[in-house]
């Protein structure tokens, strides 16, 4: 029965391409919309980057959809991110042939999807809590919160393998092309609008808030009150330690594979390419939090030297990379399998740190409700990420001052966990009281 109960949280974050949007910033898109062909040309650069943009914004309304997943359970919350989703995409498939209508459309439609992300990102903790007994809470955790960035890994690849990057503009404006590549971009746009009906019918058809009987005593226990629990996580200086560690480093993260084709256009780095990057970094990651956090399920009481290691690598990977991107002065060797291998190690680290993080805050605050704890962290990550991008707007020739923000946000991340001191509230509950 959990398996079929899994199907709504885990299966809704995995359509992520409508809330990255692949194709948007890539070359064909942008020509055939008539949208700037490199970003600041024209009163429409910040299009590029503003795509992207709606992400964070979507996270205004976070601490709402906390308020609804803590009073109302996963059913209702679930449902009505899956129906902003299915309305988003919608957006984005309406047949307009005037451009300046379009891209309306399709900004209407990324605020919608971003708006969804409060409960993609939040609903793990909360889900594996509720239906998973304390030896697979980790594994549920990772699992869930993991495999919505599958559909960020389909995004990468599906721009540019669906819709080739041309060799030169003069060949795309031609007529013919023209129609080939629209033809193509509404293929894709379809398709995920199809994904995210399918979702949204199986999670309307079956899809329970609790289990018949809780699986554990933590599950079964009274939390404190909305207000209780934002005055206990605003006064705990161990939760805003680690939450900074999270939020910085991930919310650095997400802008910036956000705008990772854009990033390597400068060092000749195609389109494809970039798209398996992010591609390989984002499955590298899912395969290495599920295992660090099944560690972490056999092994209790080691959430934070996991995450001193899996940020160690990230400084490290991150270092690499910008260094390599310097190459006129740094002098190392800028190649494909050293920008796959830095790119691919960072995202491995960061995005595998993600679940290991969820469960450290919930153990550090409880008994705070999960979905409020980690509402605020990821609200937090969307604030930096914005912040970042906000920027991105205005300084947008040259990205060299974007990438050295990765190994700064990672330094600073692994200085505050090293600094902080760990607890296990939730655990002690469950094993101890008990027994």
């Amino acid at each position: 029965e959990r398996a079929g109960v899994d199907m709504g949280p885990l299966g809704e974050p995995s359509l992520a391409p409508p809330w990255h949007g692949g194709p948007p910033p890539s070359l064909p898109w942008r020509m055939v919309e008539g949208w700037p062909s490199k970003p600041g040309l024209g009163n429409n650069g910040w299009d590029i980057a503003l795509l992207v943009f709606w992400g964070p914004i979507g996270f205004a309304p976070c601490f709402f959809f906390m308020w609804l997943m803590d009073k109302k359970g996963l059913r209702v919350t679930v449902l009505l991110t899956s129906s902003l989703m299915v309305l988003g995409a919608g957006l984005r498939c309406v047949p307009v042939s005037d451009p300046e209508i379009r891209k309306k459309l399709i900004h209407g439609g990324q605020l919608l999807n971003g708006l969804a992300g409060p409960t993609v990102m939040n609903a793990a903790p909360f889900l594996s809590t509720t239906w998973f007994s304390p030896d697979e809470r980790a594994t549920a955790t990772a699992i869930a919160s993991l495999l919505n960035y599958l559909g960020s890994a389909a995004a990468f690849l599906v721009g540019p393998l669906v819709v080739p990057p041309p060799n030169g503009t003069a060949q795309l404006a031609a007529p013919s092309n023209t129609q080939h590549i629209k033809d193509r971009i509404e293929a894709v746009l379809y398709a995920e609008f199809g994904m995210v009906s399918l979702i949204f019918s199986a999670a309307l058809a079956y899809f329970p808030s609790r289990p018949p009987f809780p699986p554990s005593v933590a599950a079964a226990s009274q939390r404190l009150s909305y207000r209780r629990s934002f005055c206990r996580l605003l006064s705990n200086f161990r939760f805003l330690m680690i939450a900074l560690a999270y939020a910085i480093p991930l919310g650095v993260f997400s802008g910036w594979s956000g705008v990772l084709d854009l990033i390597l256009t400068p060092i000749h780095v195609s389109q494809v390419d970039a798209g398996w990057i992010g591609f390989w970094s984002i499955v590298g990651g899912c395969v290495v939090g599920i295992a660090m956090a099944r560690f972490a399920d056999f092994i209790r009481g080691m959430l934070k030297f996991i995450l001193l290691l899996l940020l160690s690598g990230a400084t490290l990977a991150s270092t690499w990379f910008t260094l390599t991107c310097l190459t006129t002065v740094t002098h190392l060797p800028l190649t494909t399998a050293t920008l796959y291998t830095s790119c691919i190690l960072l995202g491995i680290f960061l995005n595998s740190s993600v679940p290991i993080f969820f469960e450290l805050f919930v153990e550090t605050v409880y008994p705070v409700p999960e979905g409020i704890s980690c509402g605020v962290v990821t609200f937090l990550s969307n604030v930096f990420m914005g912040v970042l991008l906000f920027f991105l707007t205005f300084y947008h020739t040259e990205f060299s001052w974007f990438n050295w923000c990765l190994p700064g946000s990672c330094l600073l991340s692994l200085l505050l966990i090293l600094c902080f001191r760990e607890s296990y509230d939730r655990l002690y509950l469950d094993v101890v009281v008990s027994v």
